[in-house]
């Protein structure tokens, strides 16, 4: 009876170890890394059906030498991430009876911007990706600031047990990670002559939701205070004065990476422009600038003088949402009077006792 209760014993333990083997348990799997013997833009020319719009993309920007001579890592985005991002677009195309578009006829310099957004200048395998918060990556054309970090998926019941996955994020050149748009791989570590190329997942949209952003965008008229010129007066300014790091002269420099910032207390700004000469208006903008978006503005007027005495309100707008850093937007409305002076008033922003953007200015009415 002994040598059975010892049999059943040593029998159990021996089927629970074999399950254990079988399931993985707690483990650390290292995902295998592949070889192709050719270059980067080979690689991708070997994969027929999933990789080809990503191929007219490519040819069509000029980048192929790129992914043939330079030392790069791709994140290749499959045919499913293109095709859901035109499918998208054609959709809004279609409500405004606009023609469909394609990577052959979006505009170019969009296509170029997002595109470059994928290639990584220098060659980073996974390993490479494994400080605790991620690695900052400059891409191969233009120096554009991405995010790159190594994490793990869950697996047989445990946290961070599965396989190694990279989050790609675009930085909108912001600082903090709130602002950022991030997406995963499906695989990593293919190694070529020239490079390694991570594929994004299937999931994943072209062009980091800013797809249509892109290619819808309608550019402002031309802007008066450039082409006519003129001064510019503000209510109240920063501690470094007009000229300073953070003054105001910043916002009518035409560069989105420079700011005015200015305490909130009053809340209340005013800037503003008077013409070398009477212009008519008909529309104006006002850009983000690169951190802290409670700093943003929220609630602002435009007014119009022709005297510097009298204003007439031209427009209004509140709740306003700035959802991506040195994000420009535009704001049309009706006029038909040439006026000499400007000025734009913010009366609200989005909860910081400091308030802040990059660029304004007044356009030309069409």
């Amino acid at each position: 009876m002994k040598n059975f209760k010892l049999y059943f014993i040593l029998s159990v333990l021996f089927i629970f170890s074999l399950s254990c083997t079988k399931d993985g348990g707690y483990h650390d799997p290292q995902q295998e890394d592949k070889e192709f013997k050719g270059t980067t833009y080979e690689y991708l020319k070997s994969k027929p059906g999933i990789y080809d719009s990503l191929l007219v993309a490519i040819d069509r920007i000029g980048a192929r030498k790129l992914l043939t001579d330079s030392s790069v890592t791709l994140f290749a985005v499959t045919n499913s991430g293109f095709q859901i991002a035109l499918t998208n677009l054609n959709n809004l195309y279609a409500l405004s009876e606009k023609p469909a578009q394609s990577l052959a006829t979006v505009k170019y310099a969009q296509l170029d911007t997002m595109i470059s957004q994928y290639v990584i200048k220098g060659k980073y395998t996974a390993d490479s990706l494994r400080q605790q918060d991620g690695l900052l990556l400059g891409t191969a054309r233009y120096g554009y600031p991405m995010h790159a970090r190594i994490l793990k998926a869950a697996s047989s019941g445990y946290i961070k047990g599965g396989p190694e996955y990279i989050t790609l994020s675009d930085t909108r050149r912001s600082q903090f990670n709130r602002d950022w748009v991030s997406s995963n791989t499906g695989s990593i570590n293919i190694r070529t002559s020239n490079g390694v190329v991570h594929v994004m997942a299937s999931d994943h949209v072209f062009g980091f939701d800013n797809f249509i952003t892109r290619l819808t965008f309608n550019p402002p008229p031309p802007n008066l205070f450039s082409t006519i010129g003129g001064r510019q007066t503000v209510s109240r300014e920063s501690g470094g004065g007009a000229n300073g790091v953070e003054g105001s002269n910043n916002v009518i420099d035409g560069d989105s990476k420079t700011k005015f910032l200015v305490g909130w207390n009053p809340p209340n700004v005013e800037l503003t422009f008077e013409l070398a000469s009477p212009a008519i208006a008909g529309a104006y903008t006002i850009t983000s600038a690169n951190d802290e978006s409670p700093r943003d503005p929220s609630d602002w007027n435009l007014q119009g003088s022709v005297d510097g005495e009298i204003w007439v309100y031209l427009d209004s707008k509140s709740n306003q949402v700035f959802e991506e850093r040195q994000q420009q937007k535009v704001f049309r409305f009706t006029n038909r009077t040439a006026y000499k002076f400007y000025k734009l008033q913010f009366t609200r922003n989005n909860g910081s006792d400091v308030m802040q953007f990059a660029d304004w200015t007044v356009n030309l009415a069409k």
